[in-house]
């Protein structure tokens, strides 16, 4: 029965094109938590591992500009 149901591969969205920043805080919350404010992984998000680095980093720039809280 699992073979009728195969998963459809996410794919990185800042490989296509679109770009993250951390002044961008609408962009910057679909890669952060909603309850508990943390960073989503790779497995959730369908970023490549390049990319996931990236994010976590403008993530981080947000928190210390106070953009974004560290925690809800």
């Amino acid at each position: 029965m699992a073979e009728f149901f195969r998963k459809k591969k996410k794919v990185c969205q800042m490989c296509t094109g679109k770009d993250v920043d951390y002044k961008n805080i609408e962009v910057i919350k679909k890669y952060v938590s909603a309850d508990k404010g943390k960073i989503l992984p790779r497995r959730i998000t369908g970023n490549c591992a390049k990319h996931q680095r990236y994010v976590a980093t403008q993530v981080k720039y947000a928190r210390f500009m106070a953009l974004i809280p560290f925690t809800k």
